[in-house]
């Protein structure tokens, strides 16, 4: 990933109990053969592979002793110490240098959203779309344990780095496509669960997220509010206006077919899995608010 593109990240999805060496050593660019850990540890090791992997070999022949082994470790570690990855600037992890709120709208965003939480002092909380963790850093900064999940990579790593620099042990950043949640993989796949498997948490954070998810994805209201009942007993979630410039963004280059994204329809498809608890309109802006429990 530090070398070629964060990307490969979703290899581990496929391999979870290690990216095999040649495929490791294929992907690699030229560069890396002039690096003597990586050369040794990744290209000769690939090469020692496939030179070997049909011979028989002695036992006597695989032996490492102890300290050899500790010196090996030691070189590993050092040389994933040494992999930075090279930090890019996206359009969301500069989102809030871009977004349509006014100061006032998002302090009285960020107090609806502190409001609504004392109302139900939720235990966990799933903070979906939550960029650089604005809004999940609310939720711990009251104690509550927060998963932080955001698709873009820049923004968890920013969010990341924030929590180990504030030393903030209530988050946790993980990398995820909310249309394309973690499955169940592995033996079984049990081995590692799937993201509704994981739940449900006490409270769901979806704010200025809907809107991509019934526009560019194009998911029926019905859709993401059946999803979100399994995966949490409370939901605060903020509906965008199909006026609001955020959305005409995402429309400026596609045909408007979206003739039932509208406030009534949003609310209606919602109500049959959650009773909506409070609605409130954001200061300065067309946006709600809500917090929904489900029933």
């Amino acid at each position: 990933m530090s070398y070629v593109d964060i990307r490969l990240n979703q290899l581990f999805r496929i391999y979870i109990d290690g990216i095999p060496l040649d495929l490791t050593s294929s992907l690699l660019p030229l560069r890396t053969y002039f690096k003597f850990s990586l050369l040794s540890h990744i290209h000769f090791h690939a090469k020692s592979q496939r030179y070997f992997g049909n011979k028989p070999l002695r036992a006597d022949n695989l032996k490492m002793n102890h300290l050899s082994f500790l010196g090996l470790i030691d070189n590993l570690e050092s040389l994933i110490k040494k992999l930075h990855w090279k930090y890019e600037s996206t359009e969301w992890s500069n989102y809030y240098k871009d977004t349509n709120y006014s100061q006032d709208a998002f302090e009285h965003k960020k107090q609806l959203v502190s409001e609504f939480l004392s109302r139900i002092n939720p235990k966990s909380i799933w903070d979906f779309g939550a960029n650089i963790g604005i809004f999940s850093r609310i939720g711990s900064n009251k104690g509550i344990f927060t998963i932080s999940f955001d698709i873009d990579s820049s923004a968890v790593d920013r969010n990341y780095r924030e929590c180990v620099r504030n030393k903030e042990t209530n988050i946790l950043p993980l990398l995820i496509d909310f249309t394309n949640p973690s499955p169940g993989i592995g033996w079984e796949n049990k081995e590692r669960m799937s993201l509704s498997d994981r739940g449900p948490a006490d409270c769901v954070f979806a704010l200025a997220l809907v809107h991509h998810l019934a526009i560019s994805n194009n998911t029926p209201f019905s859709k993401i509010a059946h999803f979100f009942s399994g995966l949490s007993t409370t939901l605060i979630i903020e509906f965008i206006p199909k006026h609001d410039s955020q959305v005409q963004r995402l429309l400026a280059s596609r045909e408007d077919i979206f003739f039932d994204y509208t406030q009534e329809i949003f609310e209606k498809e919602f109500k049959v899995f959650f009773n909506i608890i409070s609605a409130n309109k954001i200061r300065h802006s067309e946006r709600i608010l809500y917090l929904m429990e489900k029933k």
